[in-house]
């Protein structure tokens, strides 16, 4: 039997590794992305509650908004816009993890096995899951930066109607068309950059806390690599995650949603560090964790739900355990 043929015979995971384990990744994500998503609505309306800048500019003039917690926000939309509306913009949120979790996971374990390198003992050093998780997480987010911005913005439609204002958007396709038709191609990657750092921060927490704690705790304890290392490993990542990458994602969501001109730059931040000042100085330094709890409260389900399906995926398909 030719090589050729016996290449053939082979499992598809085999024959194509990578692509495999993107479309694996991509599957888990779906599923963690779709099950709590009304939490991450919750929290992009929570990051744009109170900006200072928007009151400085006058864009909300003759507007008193009371503040309102996770809770009350996440009641408020209910009643106000309808239960569906928890999961509007979820369709460019899917898009978004299929090539976002698909690209970051791939470039992770490509880090990992064969740029970076393994320890002898088969243990990863901290060092390196760091600069793997924050690599992987930086040119996954990259890519897939257009479809958050259209789900950011979607998000924001229903406020929108409430307040009087006309839509902006049919759906996906027309959000996508009309930012490309107003902003060109740039305009697509708005707010690219606190994206891309966020993402960076989130991996660092995420990739790495997951990565480092299982195999911590398949070499240290009597846990073997099943659900329940799976879990506990999934939970700290969450939280690790959510610390670190708040900041970053209050920044990229009032970056993302702010109005622009017609040359695509905004009108109310020059850019993410602009942005991180003005927050800060006129809303004061926890307003860079708004969300926080809705945030948390997202990564954490979504983190466990990712890992269990994405390692018993692998199971089912022949593929290595992550």
């Amino acid at each position: 039997m030719s090589p050729a043929e016996e290449e053939t015979r082979l499992p598809l995971p085999e024959r194509w590794p990578r692509a495999s384990k993107f479309a694996l990744s991509a599957c888990a994500a779906a599923v963690a992305e779709l099950v709590t998503f009304p939490l991450d609505l919750t929290k992009t309306r929570l990051q744009v509650q109170g900006e200072a800048a928007v009151h400085r500019s006058g864009v909300a003039a003759g507007q008193t908004v009371p503040y309102r917690g996770m809770l009350r926000t996440a009641a408020g939309i209910v009643q106000e816009e309808g239960l569906q509306k928890l999961w509007q913009g979820a369709t460019p949120a899917v898009y978004r993890h299929i090539v976002y979790s698909g690209v970051r996971m791939v470039v992770y374990e490509h880090l990992r096995d064969s740029v970076l390198g393994r320890a002898e003992d088969d243990s990863f050093p901290l060092w390196k899951a760091v600069v793997g998780g924050m690599s992987a997480g930086a040119i996954g987010q990259f890519f897939a930066s257009p479809a958050d911005l259209v789900k950011v913005q979607m998000q924001m439609e229903g406020k929108r109607k409430l307040e009087g204002k006309p839509l902006r958007f049919r759906g996906v396709h027309d959000a996508f068309m009309k930012i490309l038709s107003k902003g060109g191609i740039r305009g697509l990657w708005a707010g690219w950059v606190p994206n891309v750092q966020r993402a960076a921060l989130v991996n660092m927490g995420d990739l790495t806390t997951y990565d480092s704690v299982k195999h911590f705790l398949l070499l240290n304890t009597p846990l073997v690599d099943n659900s329940m290392t799976h879990s506990v490993a999934s939970c700290c990542s969450g939280l690790v995650a959510a610390v670190l990458g708040t900041p970053a994602d209050v920044v990229k969501t009032r970056i993302m949603n702010q109005l622009r001109d017609k040359q695509g730059r905004g009108l109310l931040y020059k850019s993410s560090v602009d942005c991180l000042i003005q927050s800060v100085q006129g809303e004061g330094f926890m307003s860079l964790y708004k969300g926080f709890i809705p945030t948390w409260m997202r990564m954490a389900p979504w983190s466990l739900v990712f890992w269990l399906t994405y390692e018993q995926i692998r199971r089912i398909c022949g593929v290595s355990s992550f």
